[in-house]
């Protein structure tokens, strides 16, 4: 902190100034001077402190002194002295809002010129990011080397092996041992995908069958036999018949049946022919099982189990088989292109001649069981292996009819892709395959790796630009988001009618500059633009000393090393309007509170006597740059005189109110009140309100004191002040965080005014 400023001798209106030990500086310090008395000059000379720039010292050097300029300020540390063209060593805590700031960071006038932005942009920086900006340069030139030895190794590597990649992206393709597979998969899509209505038509596979032999039921029907017809005998009967000549058989089968009539009413049978008696012929007992039904009924299954062998393994049959086979190998020859297919590998001739010797086999055993029913037979060896050859072919024909049907699924599945797959993604799928494949040949491979080496080296050598570019862009992310919010929310704070957006860091030719936006109406006007609505013709002169405030506040902000700023302010509310003058003194009171040392510089006497009621006398002093007799002097200033005017124009301002009432003005009424009441109680008062108390703190003394020999005020009193102040704090900002929109009520407004009136003039 500035303790006192010792010695400014020839420096502008400065003779020799030796200001009285009264004059030391406080943690806020507030300095009144007419204008051309010498603030500008002194807020010069704490600028050189700050930036250790002598020549804004020397610039000033006092027109006619014969000596060189001399300045000697103590603070906390020792002494500053400045003193032939240097300072013994700078404060670079010390911060000042001034023309000189507006004029380097905000704008010259109206223009907005390149210098301005860059400014802005190391203000946002400050001191780290700057350093961190230039060592980002530092690393450059060697990146570029890499990237023309880059050039010549991608043009090495063969045009058509890179297919639909870059050449970074080509490089980079990892081996898949499984590219062949996948390529061939995403040729069959592809082909689908152009096929889809043939595929959308086109079945799928049916089951192909070959029948079988029933083996038992065949040697049962060989083997059967009739238990009371012997073999002989039937041999015998048919050797008789045989003799009897063409119809022979039908004959006797036929006199069988005349026996009985014949015999009718006789000893026993006779014969029907010549009626002698048949007890002696033993023909006859075989006669009668020749002709038996049970004897049918063999003939008749050997008979038809031929025809069922005959049926099912002969006729159309082995067509129909040939057929399936021929109908299943197209369906395949259709389908390979598309999906993998089981192999139709069968032999259909080798098929139908196993197949052949099997049914031939079965029924010329059959033949001869019909030759000699009686007789029981078996199959043969021969018979039965000829079956299980066939067989054989049976369960090779059932597997792959269980393999074609079961690929079906598949089908199903190539027939949506094909619907549903899109040609151009396909095409580029395929062809990223191919390129993959490509990067690993012979040719490629080596081109590649030295493509790669020289990228890793590349990398290696970007490794601290990288650094440095992330911690800039970092520091970056992290100031300037937060910088915009800081500028808006002060701009929102003063008042302001407009906002800044974009607020960005920019990288060009000369450097790096800050861009933004002003926005108006919710419209981005840019503020650098020749023609049309720009920075100069969108802000007025009290729109650009608001801004050149924010962005001067928004900076602070950013400082890590706020509290121990020492922050210099001169005259702020230059074309201020009221509003905006009462924020920004509300602002300068929220900064004194967390900084080291705030110095306001003004020749506004109504805007110091403003803060100087805030201020806690404790740590607070005002003082006044005077004319002397040669040059100018630093007194100490009588606020309260001063202030005897702003309590007057208070009084003014809320009994006008009264007389017409302005709706403009109300709030200006309302925050007007407590001031009123306070200055009131600081004259009729002087003891138990002595400057710096607050109303709060004297109405509790004004409670513990009622009804006793040193009563302030009455109950009735403190109750009435009490009502008053409650709603005068509703209208300022240490009382209420919303006080800027505190509702207002004209009637409740007039009488609170009245009542206030009255208990600041009855006493």
């Amino acid at each position: 902190m500035i303790e006192h400023i010792q010695l400014i001798r020839n420096i502008g209106q400065f003779d020799n100034l030796n200001p009285p030990a009264q004059t030391a500086l406080t943690p806020l310090t507030l300095i009144y001077a007419e204008n051309a008395r010498g603030k500008t000059t002194l807020a010069a000379v704490l600028r050189s402190l700050a930036t250790n720039d002598p020549q804004l010292v020397l610039d000033r050097h006092r027109l006619g002194a014969q000596h060189p300029p001399h300045v000697v300020f103590r603070h906390a540390g020792g002494a500053a002295v400045f003193q032939n063209g240097a300072w013994s060593h700078p404060l670079p805590d010390i911060a000042i809002f001034d023309d000189a700031f507006v004029s380097a960071n905000v704008c010259s006038g109206t223009e907005l010129q390149t210098a301005h932005r860059q400014n802005l942009h190391e203000l946002i920086l400050g001191a780290r990011g700057v350093a961190l900006s230039g060592a980002l340069q530092g690393h450059v030139a060697r990146i570029e080397e890499h990237n023309a030895a880059l050039r010549q190794l991608a043009e090495a590597i063969p045009p058509g092996a890179l297919g639909p990649y870059k050449v970074d992206a080509f490089c980079d393709l990892e081996a898949d041992a499984e590219i062949d597979r996948k390529i061939q998969e995403a040729d069959r899509r592809l082909a689908a995908a152009r096929s889809a209505d043939a595929i959308r038509q086109r079945p799928g596979f049916q089951a192909i069958r070959l029948p079988d032999f029933d083996i038992d039921g065949i040697d049962g029907v060989l083997r059967r036999t009739l238990a009371d017809l012997e073999a002989a005998a039937a041999e015998r009967v048919r050797n008789h018949i045989g003799k009897l000549g063409r119809g022979g058989e039908n004959w006797v089968s036929e006199g069988m049946a005349l026996i009985a009539p014949a015999s009718e009413g006789g000893d026993g049978e006779v014969c029907p022919f010549c009626a002698q008696g048949l007890a002696g012929s033993d023909l006859i007992a075989h006669y009668r099982a020749y002709f038996s039904q049970a004897y049918e009924d063999l003939k008749a299954t050997i008979r038809q189990t031929g025809i069922g062998v005959r049926d099912a393994h002969g006729g159309d049959i082995p067509s129909a088989f040939e057929r399936d086979v021929r109908t299943a190998a197209q369906a395949h020859e259709f389908w390979k292109d598309f999906a993998d297919m089981p192999a139709i590998d069968i032999d259909t001739a080798a098929i139908a001649r196993q197949w052949n010797a099997a049914r031939e086999a079965v029924l010329e055993q059959l033949r001869a069981k019909a030759a000699s029913p009686l007789e029981a037979l078996a199959l043969t060896h021969e018979t039965l292996q000829s079956i299980q050859d066939y067989r054989a072919r049976i369960a090779e024909v059932a597997a792959l009819s269980e393999h074609l049907v079961g690929a079906n699924a598949r089908l199903e599945v190539v027939k949506e892709q094909a619907a549903a797959d899109d040609l151009s993604a396909l095409r580029t799928d395929l062809a990223k395959l191919n390129a993959q494949k490509a990067r690993f040949e012979p040719e490629v491979f080596p081109r590649c790796a030295n493509y790669l080496t020289e990228k890793a080296a590349k990398t290696a050598t970007e490794a601290l630009r990288t650094q440095a570019r992330a911690a800039l862009d970092q520091y970056r992310q992290q100031i300037f988001p937060a910088f915009e919010a800081a500028i808006n929310d002060y701009l929102r704070r003063f008042g302001a009618s407009f906002r800044l957006g974009e607020v960005q860091s920019v990288n060009n030719r000369s450097g790096s500059s800050a861009s933004y936006v002003v926005v108006i109406n919710q419209q981005n006007v840019d503020v650098t633009a020749e023609a049309g609505p720009s920075f100069r013709n969108t802000l007025s002169a009290g729109d650009r000393n608001t801004l050149a405030l924010a962005f001067f506040f928004a900076s602070l902000e950013q400082d890590p090393n706020l509290a121990n700023k020492i922050v210099v302010i001169d005259d702020p509310m230059t074309s201020l309007d009221d509003h905006r003058t009462l924020r920004t003194r509300e602002e300068i009171m929220a900064l004194a509170a967390r900084v080291r040392q705030v110095i306001v510089l003004s020749h506004s006497k109504p805007f110091l006597c403003s803060l100087w009621e805030q201020a806690d006398r404790n740590a607070s002093v005002a003082l006044r740059i005077n004319r002397a007799a040669v040059g100018s002097e630093i007194t100490v200033w009588d606020v309260r005189n001063d202030s005897i005017s702003e309590h007057d124009k208070r009084h003014e301002l809320v009994r006008s109110y009264l007389q017409i009432a302005n709706p403009a003005r109300e709030r200006e009424v309302a925050q007007a009140l407590r001031p009123i009441l306070e200055s009131f109680m600081r004259v009729a008062y002087p003891e138990q309100f002595p400057p710096g108390t607050l109303l709060g703190p004297f109405i509790g003394l004004c409670d513990q004191r009622v009804g006793g020999p040193n009563e302030i005020l009455s109950a009735a009193d403190i109750a009435e002040l009490r009502l008053l102040l409650n709603y005068a704090n509703r209208f300022h900002h240490d009382s209420n965080p919303a006080w800027q929109t505190a509702a207002i009520n004209d009637a409740e407004l007039s009488d609170i005014s009245q009542r206030t009136l009255l208990f600041a003039s009855r006493r």
